[in-house]
């Protein structure tokens, strides 16, 4: 058994290891909400409308992973930074849960219920989707490929 103390001492080693992972997260996080916000740009949602950029944006990031994680653990042996910039810092910072929750509020709270609960119920029904429709995909175009 250690003393309390001494575990913090033999933890910051640790976390020091982790800099280059977490730098690389921040980096990929950083475009990919920079993209998002682009696109809330391009494709604005007008005051009280369904906010269709949100729903999209998430379902086109769940489609990636869904591919990425077959290449990355079924196909291909990547760079160990690849997961963690493209995975969970692009496609994390990319797709949003705050901003669709947010919605869902703004619609139920803007008397439009109907909208609130389609959006409620739409946006992980079509983000499951799209993982599993892209994952499926890709497994059987790339894997049926190899020699």
């Amino acid at each position: 058994m250690r003393a309390p103390e001494t575990e913090g001492l033999r933890a910051r080693p640790a976390v020091r290891a982790q800099a280059p992972v977490v730098a690389t997260v921040a980096l990929g996080g950083g475009a990919g909400a920079a993209a998002r916000y682009a696109a809330s740009l391009w494709w604005p949602t007008p005051a009280g409308g369904f906010p269709w950029t949100v729903l999209w944006v998430n379902v086109a990031g769940c489609a990636v992973i869904g591919a990425f994680m077959v290449i990355v653990t079924e196909v291909r042996t990547a760079h160990p930074l690849v997961r963690p910039f493209f995975g969970t810092g692009v496609l994390g910072g990319f797709t949003t849960f705050s901003t669709y929750a947010v919605d869902v509020r703004n619609l139920l709270d803007g008397g439009r219920p109907g909208a609130g609960l389609l959006c409620l119920g739409l946006t992980p029904v079509a983000a499951l989707a799209a993982v599993w429709t892209a994952a499926s995909a890709t497994r059987r175009v790339l894997i049926r490929r190899q020699p």
